[in-house]
């Protein structure tokens, strides 16, 4: 396939995997799938960017704690809540101390436990109350910083997919995309995310990169982790990186800010 193919097909899947907007797919197979995730940041960013503006108008015209909590509240539809719903099966299976072909049996029920339940209320909390933080700066550092933040848990995924780390199954999202992505698109992206949040914290340039790569650092922990327990990645386990790694940068770019 020609690399430009290759590029065009990567972006219609990143694009459908962590937006709703209403791609036509084109070739979905694992060179793809290496391209859509080395994309993911890209994705992050833009979606980051809309974000960003509908926290500043409605910061407008209401609370900052509203705006927030409405912004949270678009950033899980235009996702689908795919990302949540990620973050509360891998937290289920996670605490219920099994390992392997039983974790991963948790992951696969519909229902949601307490486990689950806790971290997606915890998550969702820290997220409104940064954002309503967030709202009280300037526009530049609004923009920047939920641009950083929400490119960042999409480059939690490009590094959960990075070559070495296998999939948890044989099927599913995890088993197409798992290994895929090379050592090069993590350290560009990181770079790139570190460079889009220096605006976010006014008179603390240091802080937002700081924020991120430690954000990243938790995430390649947590991953880790996970791969001990239950032998790979799954999706499931590629959208609690996202939130869990927005939520960390959100929460480091306004601590002591």
């Amino acid at each position: 396939m020609p690399a430009e193919s290759r590029v065009v097909d990567g972006l219609r899947l990143a694009l459908t995997t962590f937006t709703t907007l209403p791609v036509r797919a084109g070739r979905i197979d694992r060179p793809t799938a290496g391209a859509a995730m080395a994309l993911a940041p890209l994705v992050g960013a833009l979606l980051g960017a809309v974000l960003a503006g509908v926290l500043l108008l409605l910061a407008a015209l209401a609370p900052p704690l509203v705006a927030a909590g409405v912004t949270v509240g678009c950033a899980a539809l235009l996702t689908r809540g795919l990302h949540l719903d990620g973050l509360a099966d891998t937290v289920d299976a996670l605490g219920s101390y099994r390992r392997g072909a039983a974790a991963l049996e948790i992951m696969k029920k519909p229902d949601v436990g307490p486990f689950g339940v806790v971290a997606l209320v915890v998550v969702l909390l820290l997220q409104t109350a940064a954002l309503a933080e967030l709202a009280g700066r300037s526009w530049p550092a609004v923009l920047a910083g939920v641009v950083a933040a929400t490119a960042a848990g999409r480059l939690a995924v490009t590094v959960a997919c990075r070559r070495g780390v296998p999939a948890a199954r044989p099927e599913g999202l995890g088993a197409l995309v798992a290994g895929t992505v090379g050592p090069v698109a993590p350290a560009v992206g990181a770079v790139a995310v570190a460079l889009a949040a220096v605006a976010a914290v006014p008179g603390r340039p240091w802080q937002g990169p700081l924020a991120v790569a430690a954000a990243l650092a938790v995430a390649v922990g947590l991953l880790r982790h996970v791969v001990r327990r239950l032998g790979g990645v799954t999706g499931d386990v590629l959208g609690a990186a996202v939130e869990v790694v927005t939520t960390l940068v959100y929460l480091g770019l306004v601590l002591s800010g």
